[in-house]
């Protein structure tokens, strides 16, 4: 018996006063579930919305009165669809499914593998000398073979139909079913009655061929799953809140009220939104705001949850706890730019509802037709089973998969992975490319620039002086240490470092802390630290280098006539001398996910396409809002969730090879419904006037499949300009800071 649910625990409030409650959804097969979900759910009293996202398969319901939990869920099984809380057991359960479907596939490709063998002989015997004895034991092998391995491997097909016809609806599987069934089923009779053909061939390559298509479609949309993590979970699950005896208590997140004092420890995440009651620290607000340096807070400035805080604790006094903070802002900002994409696979799902009728009438008609003409029941049966086994959708099934498939090893070779089955298609169709700045144009770790006359053992000492500090920037002048870290080191609060190095003193900090002016060969957008020993003075900038190749890489989109923009959450001060080195005209900085997510709205609302290139977890809301994105591995893991493909490395190439590559892939994907469509033009009136045996009708739907597969290996090979830029970017970056101080 399984265990019981109460789901009454996980329904909340949304923004208009509902009742709402999100659930993972089991047994979608294709996106004409969509409407059949939405539709049979906003059926129940009471309910006011139901969404389904195709691509996590998390179904959102809201509703006023008149109905529950349960009943939802109980609306749901009679639909044919499993339903649970949505949570790790999604995941979990798309992964068994996975594993599920290549089993499936195994099973048929190694049935049709041997069967092919055995009708091989049975084909060149029936044009010779096969004796029927022969014949007939072939055939019985091949049954032996094959009522297994089809049992076996066409369940996700036999379970799908069975789910929709007892909640009394058709889906694309049951005409599947019906063919391969009566397929196997005639080719048993004539085994049986000594005829010279039987299909089991034809049976088990069309359940490998769909088979091989869902599972590359499973597979596609699960990837996009498995990254995906909650935003929230930045901030972590527990905080230290100060109790009415000044005693810090760890309390859950969920459980923090403004007014709230809460104890932020050295290195750990903010837990809520608040202002600072006391103590003196510096916050990194990368991940939050897009902000490279870190922020000085002392009492009273405020601070986002999802900061990480650096070398000093802070008492804050909690204004926004539980789901208000901005953490969550952008999380709903995300869920409801996911949610647009929806409309996309709706289209299709509208399509793809046509089919199934479409097949069993035209089977139908064809049957009836030829019993009226005269033809006797078999002969009307095998037609009908031609005629749903030739229109089978597998040549336009794997149409778009197989140019994806081809199409991402090609980008893999690139350093991209892809995490949507439909990234290739919307990213061909982009007419604008718009890049986040930190640690996207430029390197995700900052970058030391030194004055021209810079003495190297003086870096080196301070270098060595910077290893007893905790400090973000003096990681970056560690790198330069030769020798041990220094002895008796004293930290002035909010000034630095110093110490006795040879008698004389040295201090690393602040250009007052060090006494020390500012070089003007330094880039304007530098971080200043300063180093002194003895009467020996030293400023350096710590900055954000270019990528090696992102002058290239932006000169080659632009070359493509795309429109290249950034969008920054930086200060104009380190966003315009980039947007400068790299001849980008259209440049904004200082922006909230809000404003991004504003800006691509503009964007779109005037017809653009717009391709989005960003990390931290500011971008990840206008990274879902746009037509297709792009993250570097170095980004926010939450970003790289829900960017449609992930590049990997120090250069920007990737995102040039991601555009022409899509833009090749798009090219043969229409070729491929241009033959998958020319096939059934000219084959289905072939099959309905009986010109084509169920045999044929099956290699002629394996010909379109073989043909599309050919075609779309054209993806695998690159071009002439992305080889060399590619090479291009493989150079050093020495220089970089200059183009950028430049």
């Amino acid at each position: 018996m399984s265990e019981a649910i109460d789901y009454s625990i996980f329904v909340g409030t949304s923004e208009d006063g509902l009742a709402q409650m999100s659930l993972a959804i089991d047994g979608i097969d294709c996106a004409a579930c969509i409407g059949e979900i939405e539709n049979g759910v906003k059926a129940l009293p009471g309910v006011v919305r139901a969404r389904l996202n195709y691509s996590t398969h998390r179904l959102t319901v809201a509703w006023s009165e008149g109905t529950s939990p349960d009943r939802v869920v109980g609306q749901l099984e009679a639909l044919g669809y499993r339903a649970h809380p949505f949570a790790g057991r999604a995941e979990e359960s798309e992964a068994r499914h996975a594993r599920w479907l290549l089993r499936c596939l195994g099973v048929a490709g190694f049935a049709a593998m041997n069967i092919m063998l055995l009708s091989v002989s049975v084909w060149s015997g029936n044009v010779t000398d096969i004796t029927p004895e022969t014949r007939d034991f072939f055939h019985w092998i091949s049954a032996l073979i094959a009522l297994p391995a089809a049992a076996y491997a066409g369940q996700p097909f036999f379970q799908s139909a069975v789910r929709a016809i007892r909640s009394g609806r058709l889906n694309m599987d049951v005409p599947i079913t019906i063919g391969v069934t009566l397929a196997l089923g005639m080719s048993v009779v004539e085994t049986a009655m000594s005829q010279p053909h039987a299909y089991f061939d034809s049976a088990i390559m069309l359940l490998f061929f769909l088979l091989a298509g869902r599972y590359l479609d499973h597979e596609a949309r699960r990837r996009t799953r498995a990254t995906a993590g909650n935003i929230a979970a930045l901030r972590g699950e527990m905080a230290h809140r100060i109790g009415a005896d000044g005693v810090p208590v760890l309390v859950p997140v969920q459980a923090l009220q403004p007014g709230d004092t809460i104890l932020i420890h050295p290195g750990e995440r903010v837990a809520a939104d608040g202002v600072v009651a006391s103590g003196l620290s510096a916050v990194d607000e990368s991940l939050v705001t897009g902000e490279t340096l870190p922020r000085a807070l002392k009492a009273g400035d405020h601070v986002y949850a999802g900061s990480l805080n650096g070398e000093g604790a802070l008492h804050l006094t909690v204004t926004a706890g539980g789901e208000n903070t901005l953490v969550d802002d952008v999380q709903r900002l995300l869920d409801g730019a996911l949610a647009e994409k929806g409309a996309y696979v709706r289209l299709a799902d509208r399509v793809a509802r046509l089919y199934a009728p479409m097949v069993h009438l035209t089977a139908l008609v064809s049957a009836i037709g030829w019993l009226l003409a005269g033809a006797g029941l078999h002969d009307a049966v095998m037609i009908a089973v031609a005629v749903l086994i030739i229109t089978c959708p597998c040549a336009l099934a794997l149409a778009v998969p197989a140019v994806q498939v081809t199409a991402t090893g090609r980008l893999f070779r690139a350093g991209l992975l892809i995490n949507a089955g439909d990234m290739l298609e919307r990213l061909a169709a982009v007419d604008t490319v718009v890049f986040d700045k930190t640690g996207t144009l430029t390197l995700p770790e900052p970058a030391l620039a030194l004055p021209r006359a810079a003495d190297p053992d003086l870096v080196a000492l301070a270098g060595r002086l910077a290893l007893s500090s905790r400090h973000p920037l003096a990681g970056v002048i560690a790198t330069r240490a030769k020798g041990p870290a220094l002895e008796h080191v004293t930290e002035v609060s909010g000034q630095g470092i110093e110490a006795i190095i040879d008698g004389r003193r040295a201090r690393l900090g602040s250009l007052s802390f060090c006494d020390a002016i500012a070089p003007a060969d330094l880039p304007a957008d530098a971080s200043l630290i300063a180093f002194r020993h003895g009467e020996k003075v030293l400023v350096m900038g710590v900055a954000q280098a270019l990528r090696p190749d992102a002058r290239e890489v932006v000169a080659e989109l632009k070359a493509r006539g795309l429109d290249v923009r950034i969008l920054s959450g930086d200060r104009p001060a380190a966003v315009t001398p980039v947007a400068e080195a790299l001849g980008i005209v259209a440049a904004e900085a200082g922006l909230k996910p809000a404003d991004k997510i504003a800006a691509l709205d503009a964007l779109k609302a005037a017809g653009r396409r717009v391709l989005m290139v960003g990390d931290g977890l500011n971008d990840a809301p206008a990274l879902a809002a746009a037509t297709v994105s792009l993250s570097p591995a170095s980004g926010a893991a939450v970003t790289q969730a829900h960017a449609d493909a992930v590049f990997l490395g120090r250069r920007l190439w990737p995102v040039l090879a991601a555009v022409d590559g899509a833009r090749t892939a798009a090219r043969l994907m229409r070729q491929n419904l241009a033959i998958a469509v020319g096939y059934n033009i000219i084959a289905v009136p072939l099959a309905i006037a009986g010109f084509v045996t169920p045999l044929v009708a099956a290699l002629a739907m394996s010909g379109s499949s073989i043909l599309v597969t050919v075609n779309a290996l054209r993806a695998a090979r690159p071009g002439r300009k992305e080889e060399a830029v590619g090479d291009d970017g493989a150079t050093g970056e020495a220089g970089a800071l200059t183009e950028v101080a430049a």
